[in-house]
């Protein structure tokens, strides 16, 4: 029963005049259509095997596609700015409970392999970009290249951390790995799309290139990665002793997601992505600081917020699903350079598996992992066609395409890939 309204509501969308965003009752169709079709898609998954997060990116794909069918009623979902903000509010909570179940310790302790998977994933998806730029697009220039490069580099990290998460092994050694690495590798993407950007725009105006936007974005970045975790240590004590003299209903959930949103936004202000914040923010709070408030008989934490990330993060991978275009596949000149970038793509993260040092860390896991480009592989190239050099596009619309079909396929593949290769590994174990 669910299952036939869920396929009736677009059409009801669509003749009521729905479009997405226009009016409110529009906005509550829309999230009741996301939600639902989360919770088959994901049922479904499992049901397969696969984690639940596979069938709301399908879902999405799906609903997103649907003028392909003749139904127009949802075609506005893709950039309505509130369903966007909702969904952004999704990954940012996710990431949240995500840094709950680690600790400063446990990330500590695998550092130094979190620098080094960084580093190779970073390096290696890059040179091999630029390869596939130069064998496949000959005619452009080698900043064209350059720029293929650098949208390989970055790693979505809100998928494999739900997948993480969906088969209960975000508290593993590979998990700490990945997920310290993705914080560094966004750290990484930031420096080499400033460096990226700058060498181009210099090229094209013909004037010196100039170092300091780069050691803004790095010192930036250190800065608040240091000041967040050092200063958030010393204060929250403070502030959950005094978090909890406050009388009501919901404080220690309320406050914890103040202190998330608070260093997400900061983040978001020194040019990080705000789930970083949110992760760090998770990582600072400890469970000591939660005492008082089960004294009062509150919940833990990290259940208080499992219902709003069951609610809010479904909504951000079904969007994703929502923006990935199937008629993007019908050129052949980009479908054979999406293929030559997603096999750069996958192959360029698996060298980040020379970085892993210490007994017990799976490095095929790690490796797979990394593999997801999501949203921050659309940043980047959205910022390419942007730029131009000598009056060419530094991104056509058919390498745009290009790039959309490669971020597609590596969010696509990376939940049963994941799945399958921490299964393989506890059966290692």
């Amino acid at each position: 029963m669910l299952v036939v309204l869920l396929l009736a509501l677009p059409g009801l969308a669509w003749a009521t005049g729905g479009g997405g965003h226009p009016a409110f009752g529009n906005l509550l169709l829309t999230l009741a259509l996301i939600l639902g079709g989360a919770k088959v898609g994901g049922d479904l998954a499992q049901r397969v095997g696969q984690p639940a997060v596979l069938g709301e990116l399908v879902v999405g794909m799906f609903l997103g596609n649907l003028p392909l069918l003749g139904f127009d009623g949802m075609a506005g979902v893709a950039d309505d700015p509130v369903v966007g903000a909702l969904a952004e509010l999704g990954v940012i909570v996710l990431l949240f409970q995500v840094g709950l179940e680690s600790t400063l310790g446990q990330m500590a302790r695998v550092g130094f392999s979190a620098l080094a998977v960084a580093v190779l994933g970073v390096i290696a998806p890059m040179g091999l970009g630029y390869a596939v730029g130069h064998i496949m697009l000959p005619d452009h220039s080698p900043y064209v290249h350059l720029f293929l490069g650098a949208t390989l580099t970055a790693t979505s990290v809100g998928i494999t951390a739900r997948v993480l998460k969906d088969l209960g092994v975000a508290e593993t050694p590979e998990a700490k790995v990945i997920l310290g690495a993705a914080v560094i590798d966004d750290v990484l993407g930031l420096v080499i799309l400033s460096s990226v950007s700058g060498i181009i725009q210099a090229a094209n105006t013909g004037t010196p290139l100039s170092m300091a936007p780069v050691l803004g974005v790095v010192g930036k970045a250190m800065l608040f990665l240091g000041g967040a975790v050092g200063l958030g240590v010393l204060l929250t004590p403070i502030l959950y002793r005094h978090a909890a003299t406050l009388r009501g209903g919901g404080i220690l959930l309320g406050v914890s997601l103040s202190f998330a949103f608070v260093l997400s936004w900061l983040a978001g202000e020194v040019g990080l992505a705000p789930i970083v914040g949110a992760f760090a923010a998770g990582l600072i709070l400890e469970g000591a600081l939660y005492e008082p408030f089960l004294e009062k008989g509150e919940r833990h934490l990290e259940e208080l917020i499992e219902p709003v990330s069951h609610m809010l993060s479904p909504i951000f991978f079904v969007l994703m699903g929502f923006r990935v275009q199937l008629k993007e596949l019908a050129d052949p000149s980009a479908f054979a350079l999406a293929l030559a970038l997603t096999v750069a793509a996958i192959l360029g993260k698996q060298a980040c598996m020379l970085g892993i040092r210490g007994p017990g860390i799976r490095r095929l896991t790690v490796g797979v992992g990394m593999i997801p480009r999501g949203e921050v592989g659309l940043i980047f190239a959205n910022i390419g066609l942007t730029l131009h050099v000598g009056g060419e596009g530094v991104i056509s619309s058919s390498t745009f395409a290009a790039v959309v079909i490669m971020v597609m396929v590596t969010t696509l593949v990376t939940p049963p890939a994941l799945s399958w290769a921490i299964r393989r590994g506890e059966k290692g174990r």
